[in-house]
């Protein structure tokens, strides 16, 4: 595996090594080893698998507590994949980063906790596979609206956006809660003040 940083060094663009012959391709599309010496050393213990449809866009997405890192990778179509950082003592706090993932380029990325994440589809259909390194708290789950102006997302071709109407009743960032104090591990993290 490659592992490059990208505009945001703690997210992390995962380009496995693939091999072709007469018969196909084969790779890994995960090793725990070759990422933990790439510094991702943290456990998953949750897989999630998403199917959606042309100009779909889920998120933006993080929970309040038991934050999730995920290891994001596409297996059918074409997604524009997005992590906004939410920890206030980060340089990059409000940034964001945005990568094309597609099964044809079999690009992971990884977002670490601490990040809001959310994709739009840009194939006829896309199924998203991510691994997560906490388990998911609908309680503890909230959303920022996925074209707040102050975080100016660049996000290709939305004139016939399809969201959910959790997605649409989003927070504007600047009234996001988002992480106040340490560094986030794995580990479980309470969540401070809105920004």
């Amino acid at each position: 595996m490659t592992v490059t940083p990208t505009s945001n060094p703690d997210v992390l663009l995962v380009e496995p090594r693939v091999f072709h012959d007469e018969r196909g391709l084969f790779f890994e599309s995960y090793n725990s080893d070759s990422l933990a010496k790439a510094g991702i050393t943290c456990n998953f213990v949750q897989d999630n698998h998403s199917v959606s449809k042309k100009n779909v866009l889920r998120g933006l997405h993080y929970q309040i507590e038991n934050a999730q890192g995920k290891l994001v990778r596409v297996v059918a179509g074409e997604i524009f994949d997005i992590a906004v950082d939410l920890r206030r003592w980060s340089p990059y706090f409000g940034k964001s980063v945005g990568m094309t993932l597609s099964a044809a380029n079999r690009y992971m990325l990884w977002i670490p906790p601490g990040f809001a994440h959310g994709f739009l589809v840009l194939s006829d259909q896309a199924e998203v596979l991510y691994k997560a390194t906490d388990f998911y708290r609908p309680q503890h789950e909230r959303t920022i609206v996925w074209n707040d102006p102050d975080l100016a997302i660049d996000w290709p071709g939305t004139e016939q956006v399809i969201t959910s109407a959790k997605d649409q009743s989003g927070k504007r960032f600047r009234d996001a809660e988002v992480y106040e104090v340490g560094s986030l591990d794995c580990k479980p993290q309470p969540m401070g003040s809105k920004v």
